[in-house]
């Protein structure tokens, strides 16, 4: 069994789990493009240390880059930059490593503390 999702104009629509010869034998339930992922994938690295597959898992929403071969994220602040290495969003500054928590103000792009 493996997960597939299904790219729509580069966007992730549906995510299947199936089997891996499932979708060429039923061309006519699983029309569109459909492309395997994996769960135990994330920030290019395989959490169980075996081969990481595209990055990271497809959610629906999520982006298919080709170029890339690249389960993308939707960018969840608009000053955010894409890691290329990770394809993963990170903030312009660093988290602050102080064992406080913070959350993100992207109009004054900055961690600010929550009490």
């Amino acid at each position: 069994m493996a997960h597939y999702a299904k790219i729509e104009n580069e966007i992730v629509t549906q995510v299947n789990v199936v089997e891996d010869d499932f979708i060429q034998a039923n061309p006519d339930r699983y029309t569109g493009q459909w492309v395997k992922t994996s769960y135990n994938t994330q920030g290019g690295q395989h959490l169980l240390g075996g081969t990481p597959l595209r990055k990271n898992f497809a959610g629906i929403g999520h982006t298919y880059d080709p170029e890339r071969d690249a389960f993308i994220a939707p960018k969840p602040f608009t000053k955010w930059v894409l890691n290329e290495d990770t394809c993963c969003w990170e903030a312009p500054i660093p988290y602050p490593t102080d064992n406080k928590f913070y959350v993100w103000n992207d109009n004054r792009t900055e961690w600010e503390e929550k009490q």
